[in-house]
């Protein structure tokens, strides 16, 4: 009787019993994990991200995302663009792939046989014309903008031109004895948000305040000095 109990004991201790029966014997350990709790959260259809007023080049995009097993990673995109910080950077995943009616319809028409057409000369084009608008005008200054740039009409020396900050501003001293008041011109929908001038002793000063970080050129033109924003 001994010998039978000994002989079952042996036969049970060395039984090979899994730690999970539900999976199996070989490579348990490569399963990928996963779980059944909810965890569905609203599509994405649109998202932004405002840039810093200093923003100038996008080197790079990460995207940090959540898997199945709740492990995180994350993935990059490497860019080298230019950007414009007044507008947003989108982030989407609804887009549209469906051809519209005239698509559609070139598609399905009979193919005909067509005459070959000489292609027409084409013109030179001819480069626009910066166009220029008034800002800001004093009896012996008048003040231009278009886009990034700044044009200066006047026939008075520029002492010096420096960069403010708190708020942004570049200053403009010109040398001139005058006795004019002071005079402020407020721009909008313009990088130059406001135009400040002001008589000093021997100079006036135009300090020109801007709607975010620049750095700027300050170059001599035929009819006066012209700022152009980087």
């Amino acid at each position: 009787m001994i010998k039978v109990l000994f002989t079952s004991a042996l036969l049970l201790f060395t039984l090979n019993a899994r730690e999970n029966p539900f999976f199996p014997s070989n490579g348990e350990k490569d399963i990928f994990l996963t779980t059944n709790k909810d965890s569905s959260q609203t599509p994405l259809k649109r998202a932004t991200i405002a840039l810093p007023t200093q923003a100038r080049v996008l080197q790079k995009v990460t995207i940090e995302f959540k898997n199945l097993d709740g492990s995180v990673e994350t993935k990059n995109i490497e860019l080298e663009n230019s950007v414009d910080w007044h507008l947003p950077i989108f982030i989407s995943q609804s887009y549209s792939e469906t051809p519209n009616a005239v698509q559609m319809e070139a598609a399905t028409a009979p193919v005909t046989k067509q005459k070959k057409v000489e292609p027409a000369p084409q013109k030179k084009s001819v480069p626009k014309e910066t166009k220029y608008e008034n800002i800001a005008s004093i009896p012996f200054l008048k003040l231009y903008a278009s886009g990034k740039n700044l044009k200066l009409a006047t026939g008075d020396e520029m002492i010096r031109n420096f960069l403010i900050v708190n708020p942004h501003k570049i200053v403009i001293d010109f040398k001139k004895e005058t006795d004019i008041k002071s005079y402020v011109f407020e721009i909008p929908k313009s990088v130059f948000k406001e135009v400040s001038i002001g008589n000093h002793d021997g100079y006036y000063r135009v300090a020109i305040e801007l709607d975010g970080l620049y750095r700027y050129d300050f170059k001599k033109i035929s009819d006066g000095y012209l700022v152009e924003l980087k």
